[in-house]
């Protein structure tokens, strides 16, 4: 940082240049980069004047909508720390947010979280403002704060994010303003790569650090984002259709529900350039069905909120050298390095599985206000995944499971892994999705149990998929019992929650 500016000092020239191009869509609003810029200057001014002093903490609420990448601007050109809550997170966790991060202000969209956060609001004994009216403070989008001014130095920004909160309670992770330098770096790079200008439809709110890295990547490119808090399959068909999308990022559930509609057979996806996938592993068999119905134009990506982007791979097809890369996440990316380790961090050679690590600008800096667990996970640049997964000769990382999904079973504690059974679980031809857990077991520690959602009308009987999974894999894989559901539960970035599978299991399916 030089001279006190940040890197929305650069992104504001980036905007001069684009000028009267379309930057943001919302369901009511089209904003264009001039638009952009004016919205971005007048929330800082606006702030500036109503007493937020550069390197405040501002605690944040919003939903995936055009105010979002307009605050976090706003607030980095200010040199704010801001800590972003999802506007889902239940309400006990929004608490302890606010206790350990002690903001020294908040803003939050009425429209967007159902009185949660007036009600926030409230008890809190800090200044308030909300992104349109009907809220407890001024409302900032129609302020008049004056002129903001670019000259003056600023401390580093910052912001914090909640993670996805699949293996427990969500922890807040600590992103330094080189993280977004990088991002900078990286579209400077997509634009003199000569690839198309993108149109983006995201349903990643800026909570999240996917969305975080997509919004923002989507607007330093030039490219128009398109934003959308609600997902529903054919309303993204139809805006895929309409908007000619060419980019996009869903997770597995989202692309098994798009991949069943019935919409999607007379949907014209072919302004598709890249469809990315990620947040979870695909399984084989329906990325056979999306390559076969939009061609080569499928991305995998695989990062966590600790290390947004890891690998990628794309322009996926079904390699007849190489079918076994169908369950691969990809290579590095940039400059994103891999190394797997076993427990106590000591390298492991190509094709035997540990735990991923990485090391990348696009890491985090730690997690808030908690050192022990940052020592533990950030060790001499490298982040320690938790993933499990081993390296093939081409660098092609493979993810078999989370370090506690791992499944230690039978007399001999073979350690297996839920990834391999669920692919083998969703190829059968009436199977929608599946999901696996390990389950205690009083003769051999434990054993699998599978969640089940077959394909509408289907039925399928449960000895069937027992075999199939018995012979694809071998018994010890099979699922003691298997559970059919109507659909599995997510998480708050739409991934398959196991924490909520396991509760469950323990309430309802046990003994069943």
């Amino acid at each position: 940082m030089e001279n006190g500016q940040t890197y929305v000092h650069r992104v504001l020239e980036l905007f001069s240049s684009f000028g009267s191009r379309e930057a943001l869509v919302g369901p009511a609003r089209r904003v264009t980069f001039e638009q952009l810029r004016e919205d971005v200057l007048a929330r800082a001014a606006a702030l500036r004047s109503e007493g937020v002093e550069p390197g405040s903490a501002v605690l944040v609420m919003v939903a995936n909508s055009i105010e979002g990448p307009i605050l976090q601007l706003a607030l980095h050109l200010l040199g704010c720390r801001s800590m972003w809550i999802a506007t889902v997170t239940a309400r006990g966790e929004i608490d302890e947010f606010v206790r350990i991060t002690e903001p020294d202000a908040f803003i939050y969209d009425p429209a967007a979280e159902n009185g949660l956060g007036t009600e926030l609001a409230a008890g809190l004994d800090v200044p308030v403002f909300c992104l349109g009216p009907g809220g407890a403070g001024p409302d900032l989008t129609t302020f008049d704060g004056g002129a903001y001014d670019l000259a003056a130095p600023v401390p580093e920004p910052e912001s914090f994010l909640q993670t996805s909160g699949t293996t427990g309670a969500p922890k807040l992770v600590h992103h330094r303003q080189t993280f977004y330098q990088q991002i900078v770096t990286l579209a400077d790079q997509f634009v003199g790569g000569g690839f198309p200008v993108l149109r983006h439809l995201s349903h990643s709110p800026m909570w999240l650090a996917s969305g975080q890295i997509t919004s923002l990547f989507n607007l330093f490119t030039g490219g128009v984002l398109f934003l959308r808090d609600e997902w529903d399959p054919a309303a993204f068909l139809a805006t895929v259709e309409a908007e000619r999308i060419n980019s996009t990022f869903v997770t597995p559930p989202m692309l098994y529900e798009v991949l069943d509609h019935p919409a999607l057979g007379q949907a014209d996806t072919s302004s598709l350039f890249m469809f990315n996938v990620g947040a979870g592993p695909a399984a084989p068999a329906r990325l056979r069905q999306a390559i076969a119905r939009f061609g080569p134009v499928l991305r995998i990506v695989y990062g966590l909120s600790e290390a947004v982007v890891i690998t990628a791979m794309p322009g996926l097809t079904e390699d007849p050298a190489h079918p076994e890369r169908l369950q691969s996440c990809g290579t590095p990316y940039g400059d994103v390095r891999i190394e797997i380790r076993d427990e106590d961090g000591k390298g492991l050679p190509v094709g035997e599985t540990g735990i991923v690590w990485v090391a990348s600008r696009l890491s985090f800096a730690g997690y808030f206000g908690q050192p022990e667990l940052t020592a533990e996970t950030l060790v001499d640049g490298w982040v320690r995944t938790n993933d499990l997964g081993y390296l093939d000769d081409d660098g092609y990382l493979f993810l078999v499971d989370r370090w506690q999904d791992m499944i230690v079973t039978s007399r001999r504690n073979w350690a297996i892994f839920c990834r391999p059974i669920e692919d083998a679980l969703a190829s059968h031809p009436k199977v929608a999705a599946a999901a696996v857990i390990g389950v205690p077991d009083a003769t051999v520690g434990e054993v699998p149990h599978a969640y089940v959602v077959p394909l509408p009308g289907a039925t399928i009987a449960p000895d069937e998929l027992i075999e199939l999974v018995t012979s694809s894999l071998n018994e010890i894989y099979a699922p003691a019992a298997i559970t059919f559901v109507d659909r599995l539960p997510l998480t708050r970035s739409a991934k398959v929650d196991k924490k909520a599978l396991r509760s469950r299991y323990a309430t309802a399916d046990k003994g069943a």
